[in-house]
């Protein structure tokens, strides 16, 4: 059997690591499903949350295809700053980007250290069971908690994201605990992964978002604790849980560059 080589970058933003791939000129096309989840295997492949091939767009500077680590898609904000990076670096842009996902454009800038995404707007939160439901890119669960630390994190997500509710499209599950009017701490679990992550982008919006909510306007920016580090979602109040100008920020980092036979 014929192997194939890929050459890689791996990153990281707050603990959510991934594969970076340049597809610019389409080198990369055959990437299977099943390919991508050998890649992002921690026990047989590089090892990843997920997989991101940055492919060439007619409308904007390029394409983000993100893949979970079991071969699926989605929308990735932590995977979007990632991606924003390791363009920056390719020469794509020179800091300030609009790149097309598969939810739709998003603008990105580059400021010092931090990694700034526009995200998608958000219509509603509606309310499930005594929790939170809402969209932010990726479908999201938010309930919130009195002490993270008491919490099985893995168990509660995969029952939710299991259940006869959500058992059929998936959903991400997060746990908040409130710090204070600005300030929460997280934990997700991911579908696409199907374990707790460090940290997740998306996560860490749409919870930003439920505790404003919860809260009756506490402002207009919440910091977001993660067992990664710490992120930044700014955001636009709408009415009936409607939510725009919102914007993921936060650091990301390259970890090597290498080779992979598949």
């Amino acid at each position: 059997m014929l192997m194939k080589t890929i050459e890689f970058a791996k990153y990281e933003g707050t603990g959510n690591d991934f594969i970076v791939i340049d597809n610019l000129d389409g080198r990369y096309d055959y990437l299977s499903a099943n390919e991508v989840k050998k890649l992002c295997n921690r026990k047989l492949g590089i090892g990843a949350d997920g997989l991101i091939l940055i492919n060439p767009s007619d409308s904007s500077d390029f394409y983000m295809d993100y893949y979970n680590s079991d071969g699926s898609k989605s929308f990735c904000g932590n995977g979007s700053r990632c991606a924003v990076l390791f363009t920056l670096s390719l020469g794509v842009h020179s800091g300030t980007t609009i790149f097309n996902a598969i939810d739709g454009v998003h603008k990105a800038h580059v400021l010092n250290d931090l990694i700034f995404i526009e995200m998608s707007d958000v219509s509603g939160i509606d309310r499930v069971l005594g929790d939170f439901v809402l969209n932010t890119g990726s479908p999201h669960y938010v309930k919130f908690s009195e002490d993270l630390s008491t919490e099985n994190v893995l168990k509660h997500g995969r029952e939710i994201r299991y259940s006869d509710s959500f058992c059929q499209e998936g959903i991400n599950v997060n746990l908040v605990h409130v710090l204070s009017s600005n300030e929460i701490k997280i934990a997700t679990y991911e579908r696409g992964v199907e374990d707790e992550t460090y940290s997740c982008g998306t996560g860490a919006t749409a919870s930003a978002i439920t505790h404003d909510f919860c809260s009756n306007n506490v402002g207009n920016n919440v910091k977001v604790f993660v067992k990664g580090g710490e992120l930044s979602v700014s955001f636009k109040r709408g009415e009936k849980g409607a939510y725009q100008n919102i914007v993921l920020s936060g650091p990301a980092n390259l970890i090597f560059n290498g080779q992979a036979t598949i």
